[in-house]
């Protein structure tokens, strides 16, 4: 099964919490952040593109990324929390990713969280002799 969720992660959790120094980032859904600012990033699907798919059924996968960003301060948690967003919607672009989500959504855990949510997908394929995957932007 072609599975980049921890490569992804990986490279933009890197690279956020060097812009970001402090930013508690995860990996998968959480009702409630350990700690503010906060992200979580995982794959929330993934499903065989047959087009294209050869023997082996899952040459070709569509992945799609669910980012949360949440921010709790007194003042300013919707332009902290828009920052970090755009952030991160830089870094999954350089991965090959298309934006096709970007909204507000309110957090009912606790209403004076600020949390902004993201989505992203593209077709990831194997194809390369070292065994790394080729990401290609799906719009």
């Amino acid at each position: 099964m072609t599975n980049i969720e921890n490569d992804v992660f990986t490279a933009v959790a890197t690279a956020t919490r060097e812009q970001f120094p402090g930013i508690y980032m995860v990996g998968e859904y959480l009702p409630v952040p350990a700690s503010f600012p906060a992200v979580m990033l995982y794959e929330a699907d993934n499903y065989v593109v047959r087009e294209g798919s050869t023997i082996r059924i899952d040459d070709f996968v569509r992945v799609m990324y669910s980012v949360s960003v949440f921010s709790n301060k007194t003042s300013g948690k919707k332009s902290e929390a828009k920052a970090i967003a755009d952030f991160i919607d830089g870094e999954m672009t350089k991965l090959g990713f298309t934006r096709t989500v970007r909204m507000q959504v309110p957090n009912l855990a606790d209403a004076t969280i600020y949390r902004l949510e993201s989505r992203y997908e593209a077709v990831v394929g194997e194809g390369r002799e070292d065994g790394t995957y080729i990401i290609y932007q799906s719009y």
